[in-house]
Parts: structure tokens; C-alpha cells; sequence
């Protein structure tokens, strides 16, 4: 996965002025957009779409230093069909707008070469099980929240607070099936969301999908197919945060499993406000 991700980096440098076909680079490579997305966005801590852009703006505003006579013809070479289309996406990075750019020389916002390298010092240890599990319903209490990546995210709190506490033990009751207990379940997020983008948070439990639902509560149903579970025990949110990385940097990389869609399930099995033992849970497929 390491050379697939630095070989997408080459294929954005190589087309910085044309649409970029990720999922045909995937299919190309034996893996899938989803997980490829997914990967890339996790390590390089933005979507490839966002890397290309800046790494487009770069290159522009280095040409616009230089003395590049026509604002057109820059923003052509770097995929743009007018001039003002480029001057929003240059003044989205930059802070400043090409004229001024090619007036003052600077100062710009500059994206370096991304080079992504596999390494196993610091690394985290991994308690991981490969599980099959049949279709799930996913029931609770669900609100959109924007995704943060570091630290606790304080909407996910005040959703939790919200919650009254005689509801909580109604839906512990409720669980009938694995994973079991309370979960913290995120959905609806696209594969290289970056952060601050919207997705579904739920409070709830897992049910089979037999089994009746009460009135009032959200849903989520989950295919039947392969999970990857992996356990976390730390500093409460840091060792958590820790793990999310790792399953990137280390895990993915080194066994035959990639990302499939679907929601990603934490489960805690011990909670304080400065420790937390917890699975979770990632839909998987093999590569």
C-alpha cells in the first residue's frame, strides 16, 4: 500500500492540469477507491483532492513569480477553464489573489512533494481479530456532527449529555447481539472527508436483524461480511487516537485486508474520563 500511495503521488504530479481518475489508478494497483481514498486521507491527514489543489497552487504561484505574462494561460496549465475559477482555488491557499501574487511575489502557502514511508519505530502494539459477522441493525440516538481528529470532539459530548440516563440503560437492554453493550458508531462519511466535514454519529447498540425496534430510535443497517476488531487500552482519548492511526501507518499496510464501506463501531468496555479499554471496529475485505 506504501508504493500505491507514493505511485498516486506520482500520478498527481504527473497531471496537475487534468482530472484525476482515482478509481481507475486503483483498479490499476488491485485495490479499490474506497480503501485507497480512505488510506490516503488517514496518513497524509487531507484527501488527495485537497493534495492536488494545493500542490496545483504551488506550482502556479511559482510561475506567477516568475513573471508569467498571461493569467489565462496559467490557469489553463493547471486545469482551470477561467480566470476566475483559478483566482478563488489560488486565493483559497494563498490568502492573496493571483495579481497580487505576480505583483509582490509572495507570500504564498506551499504544498511539498508528499513522500509516504513505512516505519516501526514508536509503533503501536495491535490486538487484532478477523471476525465474520451477519447483518447488523444499528439502533439509537443519532446526530451530525462535524469530524475532528484530535482530542475529544465536543459535539459527540453534548449529543452523549443530552441523552437522558434512564435511556442509556433502556438501550444497554436492548443489545442482543455482537458487538454488544453501548456503542459509538460513525457513518455517512466519505472516504476522504476532510476535517470538519459532516457525518453521523449514533449512540446505541447492535440488535440482529430479527429482532423488533422501538419506536423512536434512528437506524442503521449493517450488511453481513468481515470485521476487523482491534483492541485499545490508554490515556482516554490519546491511546484511542493513537490506535486510528496505526490501523493506517502500520496495520493496513503490512496484511492482506483492506477497507470496505460501511460504518466504523467503537465499543467500550471501560470508560473514565482519563482511561478507556475499547474495540473497534472496522469493515474489512481482503486485498
Amino acid at each position: 500500500m506504501i508504493g500505491t500511495l507514493n505511485a498516486l503521488v506520482d500520478l498527481v504530479e504527473r497531471n496537475l492540469g487534468e482530472p484525476l481518475d482515482v478509481a481507475a489508478f486503483a483498479r490499476s494497483h488491485g485495490t479499490t477507491e474506497y480503501h485507497l481514498r480512505r488510506m490516503f486521507s488517514s496518513l497524509a491527514r487531507m484527501p488527495v483532492s485537497e493534495y492536488a489543489r494545493r500542490r496545483r497552487m504551488t506550482l502556479a504561484a511559482a510561475d506567477l513569480a516568475a513573471g508569467a505574462p498571461e493569467l489565462l494561460e496559467v490557469a489553463v496549465r493547471y486545469g482551470y477553464g477561467s480566470v476566475e475559477a483559478f483566482g478563488r482555488a489560488f486565493r483559497s491557499v494563498h490568502g492573496i489573489g493571483p495579481s497580487d501574487a505576480r505583483r509582490d511575489g509572495g507570500p504564498f502557502s506551499t504544498q511539498p512533494l508528499l513522500r509516504f514511508r513505512l516505519s516501526v519505530e514508536g509503533s503501536t502494539p495491535m490486538d487484532v481479530s478477523i471476525t465474520d459477522r451477519p447483518e447488523l441493525v444499528l439502533v439509537g440516538h443519532a446526530a451530525q456532527v462535524p469530524l475532528i481528529h484530535e482530542g475529544v470532539n465536543p459535539h459527540i459530548q453534548r449529543h452523549i449529555a443530552s441523552i437522558a440516563p434512564e435511556e442509556h440503560v433502556r438501550l444497554k437492554a436492548l443489545s442482543d447481539t455482537e458487538p454488544s453493550g453501548i456503542l459509538a458508531v460513525t457513518a455517512d462519511l466519505e472516504p476522504d472527508a476532510p476535517e470538519g466535514s459532516e457525518l453521523t454519529y449514533l449512540h446505541g447498540v447492535a440488535l440482529a436483524p430479527e429482532s423488533s425496534v422501538p419506536d423512536g430510535l434512528d437506524v442503521i443497517r449493517v450488511d453481513a461480511g468481515t470485521w476487523a476488531v482491534f483492541s485499545s487500552r490508554g490515556a482516554f482519548p490519546d491511546a484511542l487516537q493513537q490506535l486510528w492511526a496505526a490501523t493506517a501507518t502500520e496495520w493496513f499496510p503490512s496484511n492482506p485486508w483492506r477497507l470496505r464501506p460501511g460504518p466504523t463501531i467503537l465499543r467500550y468496555l471501560e470508560l473514565t474520563e482519563s482511561f478507556a479499554h475499547c474495540e473497534l471496529w472496522m469493515p474489512v475485505e481482503r486485498a
